[in-house]
């Protein structure tokens, strides 16, 4: 059987099974465009390898743990992660490796080629996939190119496609993908050109970068911009970019370098060479029927067609349109550094002083109506820190994946989430906040009597050690106090929450230092020359973005308790004229009852029934993510308000909504965790990790199909929670 196709042998008859963007290829060096020598692999091959291979049956079991609506962004990374894992691991039957690699030695043999995609169903004029699926640049020899054609398949699973074809309503079980093997040519300038602009109809746009222009397709590089008049093709504006790096060829890929200053000071193009674009692709258009958004790039003065789409006109899915900001999630390395100094350089900082300002503003002192105005104050305040949460922190995380991505597709783990060990066992606020109360936890160990002190509210005059322990965690961090409703307000909770771990075995951190250096020398000596710099400089982001994803909760965390400490406030006020009612008000209600003493609340409305897609297995499992490995036995403890977390016992399974960083106290004492939410990234898979404690997530019911003393098998390797019976205690 062939598996491939060059572009003159293309036929109409030929697009489902080569693509969108080969057939647009095909067609336009048959009306005589310039396009560089290519051919298509179809999606037979895909297909074949899937069949033979077993990997389409293990990614209907990853498509199908959960219903994708209910899939977070943290999910739909793990489960594109774990996808592409597969691809990595899993080589091509032999029949189909010995069919394509003769096909390709025979027309690349010694030639750099560029790797792109090409799935049915894309790049129509009301479907794009631009930016969706991998295109890898530069790559040489027959294994290698063989090695990114899976890397190209893996791509049709990536977390953005995913979401992509669930908008449209395209059928995902049915998904397939062709690959464009395409000669590399290499253009000194190069861009993006859109014959009609999406702004504005009777102008185009064209956007040109020195070298290679996948660093302004990914937002590495910013590109010069022209606007043009469609009808006179007159240049109305030109708005310069700072030019100071390029994207060039690597010895391994694309690299970027700096421009020589000669270079950086003119612009890629030239007045002439800006109109020479846009006739090229006014030519497009009328070939097509449609608008274009051609990639292009300049060898020599020759103008090459490296790709061209219709721009879409679909409209986006009704309701909020979650998918730009998924996108937005997915950064470069370069941009990831940026926003990496951005934020610990400003936002950090300044979430912080916010929260220390927040903590020492006095509230009993204040009138019911300066109370209300604080409220409302508060209330923005938080609203402020959400919104920079969700803009900068959030993406951010993306340098855990991007670490992860470097690092499976050079060791080719079998667990895909092997990465994580490497980022343990970093400055976590965390993980030091438990650290002394485990110190505090072993100074009670074995002295019975500071214990019975401790017990007697006398542990100052036993033991002065203790007593300076115990001040520099309320220094450092307070009380035990909750993200969601400040529940553990005072020493009480925190003296017996010690007392419990000191009755308990004493737990073990599961990274050490010297574990960690031996990974990082293993992936590592994967590198050479210029290639482990840039390794070295990718953990070290995966690094800095793994604890900000710990630590940047708890400072929001700070800024959320101040806000729920004004608002209790307030409702404390209100109960002698509400009674119990006061409790159940609107952070909102709160303020204006607290302003008027005849506001009457409005009547809540009945809360929205939540989405049940959690799969049941059998009577006795039910599937979630896997996201801390290990397997574990217990009773469970759920927790349904913060308050239940004083009641868990050593070697229960914690079973919850989700984990956030003020509730970490209670995780060393868990055999295994359970939680609603989903995803490696979520702050309970990190600190499961931390801990080596067996973790399930993205159970949506968890915490209505178990019961504390249910018995649980947690399989945090599967992502299963076996309900084995209920418990007689």
């Amino acid at each position: 059987m062939t598996y491939t196709i060059a572009l003159d042998q293309v036929r109409p008859e030929d697009r489902d099974r080569i693509g969108g963007k080969g057939y647009a290829l095909s067609f336009m060096a048959g009306k005589g465009l310039r396009i560089p020598n290519a051919m298509i692999i179809t999606v037979a091959a895909y297909k074949e390898y899937l069949a033979r291979t077993g990997v389409g049956e293990s990614i209907a079991l990853e498509i199908n743990r959960k219903m994708i609506e209910q899939l977070r962004w943290e999910e739909l990374w793990d489960a594109a992660l774990r996808i592409r894992n597969l691809f990595l691991r899993t080589p091509l039957p032999g029949e189909l490796k010995a069919s394509l690699s003769r096909e390709i030695a025979s027309k690349f043999a010694g030639r750099a080629v560029v790797v792109r995609s090409s799935a049915p169903g894309e790049d129509s004029a009301n479907v794009s996939f631009a930016g969706l699926h991998e295109s890898y640049v530069n790559i040489q020899g027959t294994e290698a190119i063989l090695d990114h054609v899976r890397l190209v398949w893996a791509s049709l699973w990536s977390d953005a496609a995913l979401l992509y074809r669930k908008e449209l309503g395209l059928d995902i079980a049915t998904s397939s993908m062709a690959v464009i093997i395409q000669e590399l040519v290499t253009g000194n300038r190069s861009g993006v050109a859109f014959s009609q602009s999406p702004e504005n109809p009777a102008q185009a746009v064209i956007e040109a970068v020195h070298g290679f222009n996948q660093g302004l397709v990914d937002g590495t590089i910013e590109p010069d911009r022209w606007i043009l008049d469609r009808k006179t093709e007159a240049i109305l504006s030109h708005r310069p970019a700072d030019r100071q790096q390029a994207i060039f060829p690597g010895p391994s890929g694309v690299e970027l370098q700096p421009l020589p200053a000669d270079v950086a000071a003119r612009p890629p193009l030239s007045p002439p060479e800006v109109k020479t674009v846009f006739k090229m692709t006014r030519k497009a258009e009328e070939l097509f029927g449609s608008p274009q958004d051609m990639e292009w790039t300049l060898c020599k003065r020759a103008l090459f067609i490296l790709q061209s789409r219709p721009i879409t006109t679909g409209e986006p899915a009704e309701g909020d349109d979650k998918r730009s900001w998924y996108l937005s999630l997915r950064r470069s390395f370069e941009n990831l550094k940026a926003l990496l100094t951005e934020v610990e350089g400003k936002w950090i900082p300044a979430m912080i002083a916010e929260g220390n300002e927040l903590s020492r503003a006095g509230l009993s002192t204040l009138s019911d109506a300066e109370l209300a105005g604080e409220i409302d104050r508060r209330q923005a305040i938080h609203k402020k820190w959400s919104e920079v949460y969700e803009t900068y922190f959030i993406p951010l995380a993306h340098g855990i994946r991007l670490f992860g991505q470097t690092y499976n597709d050079a060791l080719r783990p079998v667990d895909p989430y092997e990465f994580m060990d490497l980022l343990g066992g970093t400055e976590l606020i965390s993980v030091d906040r438990n650290r002394l109360l485990a110190r505090m936890a072993e100074m009670v160990r074995g002295n019975h009597t500071l214990e019975l002190a401790i017990r007697a509210g006398a542990f100052t005059e036993k033991d002065r050690v203790f007593d300076a322990v115990l001040e520099e965690f309320a220094r450092r961090y307070g009380d035990l106090g909750c993200g969601t409703d400040r529940c553990f307000q005072g020493n009480d909770a925190l003296f017996a929450l010690i007392l419990r771990m000191a009755a308990a075995p004493a737990v073990r951190e599961r990274f050490s230092h010297a574990g960690i250096e031996e990974r990082r020398e293993a992936y590592l000596s994967r590198f050479v020359g210029g290639a482990r710099n840039r390794a070295v400089e990718i953990l070290d982001l995966g690094r800095a973005s793994y604890r900000l994803r710990d630590n940047d909760n708890i400072h929001l965390g700070r800024i959320e308790g101040a806000l729920l400490a004004a608002i209790e406030e307030g409702k404390h006020r209100l109960e002698g004229r509400m009674g119990p009612a006061a409790h159940g008000l609107q952070p909102g209600d709160t303020a204006q009852a607290l302003r008027d003493p005849h506001f009457l609340p409005r009547p809540e409305m009945p809360a929205k029934e939540e989405i049940t897609g959690a799969e049941e297995i059998s009577v006795r499992q039910i599937r979630g993510q896997p996201a801390g490995p290990g397997v574990a036995r217990g009773q469970a403890r759920v927790i349904v308000v913060h308050a239940d977390l004083l009641d868990i016992r050593a070697g229960e399974i914690l079973v919850c909504d989700a984990i956030d960083p003020n509730m970490t106290f209670a995780v060393p004492l868990a055999a295994g965790i359970v939680e609603r939410r989903g995803g490696m990234l979520i702050h309970g898979a990190i600190i499961a990790r931390e801990y080596g404690i067996p973790c399930v997530t993205g159970v949506p019911r968890a915490v209505e199909m178990i019961k504390t003393g249910d018995r649980l098998i947690v399989d945090g390797y599967l992502g299963i929670v076996t309900i084995e019976k209920s418990s007689d205690l």
